[in-house]
């Protein structure tokens, strides 16, 4: 087919390897410019855009697609379908429409539970057992179009945003190539009424860690929000990430370091930390971190 692809993050970089690899025509490539980065804030194109210019793909970065001239550019491919994975611009109803088979979405969620912009971290944190990938035929409502294909797959009890991330990211690139093959034969289920949940942004004020919330509650916060923006607690004034743990046996004062580990009280249980970060530096886990950083039993963390 003549496809169009529109994305913009690593997580849409395999669904556009695979559509290539499955022999589909990629007329454009859509995604968001380039973004200063780095120490010297030069700007730096995204993962998309980079591996697009790699295959020899055309790239296009509009501010808006709400203009009549982008429209009418994005109308004169004259594709089969528009692909759209984690673009992060509206499609306007124009461009929506201008595609003979319209514009797929491929969604990090089993919809309608968790539309929206962060349903991946929202599923680990809501302590949801299964997650999965919906592909929709996209309609003007932010994640309301009906559903062509879904597939669930299990959370796993240490699982991470970034390592379900990448688990789905991969899926939806197997589920859009199939879906392509068997488009004329698909039937668009509408999503029902019952069960919408909005995966509202994550916001980094989020991210600070309170001791005093349940063991279970700390542990999804902390692989939710893990590489970012990373959970956050201070350890003597200095500020740790730490970004992977699990749920364990022990007792104690709100914060309180339990063990020569990395075991952490909470206001009831506690959790072990697996792995972390401090500022400046890399992720570690959990062992080669405490090489460098001493926590005593019995030192609180937190802020006072």
């Amino acid at each position: 087919m003549r496809v169009v692809f529109m994305g913009t993050p690593d997580f849409s970089v395999p669904v556009l390897e695979a559509l290539a690899a499955a022999g589909h025509e990629i007329a454009a490539v859509y995604c968001q410019p380039p973004r200063p980065a780095g120490r010297g804030r030069k700007d730096r194109p995204s993962p998309v855009q980079a591996r697009a210019e790699a295959l020899g793909l055309e790239v296009r970065h509009p501010a808006s697609l709400r203009n009549p001239e982008a429209q009418a550019e994005f109308a004169a491919l004259k594709a089969d379908v528009a692909v759209v994975v984690a673009y992060g611009l509206i499609l306007p109803q124009p461009v929506l429409d201008a595609p003979e088979f319209g514009c797929l979405n491929i969604h990090a969620s089993l919809l309608p539970r968790w539309r929206g912009a962060a349903p991946i971290q929202r599923a680990i944190l809501a302590g949801d057992r299964m997650t999965g990938i919906a592909i929709m035929q996209m309609e003007a409502g932010l994640d309301t179009g009906p559903v062509l294909m879904s597939e669930a797959t299990e959370i796993a009890s240490e699982e991470t945003a970034e390592t379900l991330h990448d688990r789905l990211s991969e899926m939806g690139a197997r589920m859009i190539v199939e879906a392509l093959s068997r488009l004329r034969q698909l039937t668009p289920e509408p999503q029902p009424d019952d069960g919408v949940i909005y995966a509202e942004k994550i916001d980094k004020s989020e991210a600070e860690i309170d001791w005093t919330r349940p063991a279970a509650a700390v542990d999804r916060q902390i692989r939710g929000l893990s590489p970012f923006p990373g959970a956050w607690t201070e350890v003597e004034g200095a500020r740790v990430k730490l970004l992977g743990s699990r749920v364990t046996q022990g007792s104690g004062a709100p914060g309180e370091v339990l063990s020569g580990g990395f075991v952490v009280a909470c206001g009831s249980g506690a959790v072990e930390i697996t792995r972390a970060q401090k500022a400046g530096r890399g992720a570690q886990e959990a062992e080669a971190f405490l090489r460098g950083f001493e926590l005593p039993r019995g030192l609180r963390l937190g802020r006072d």
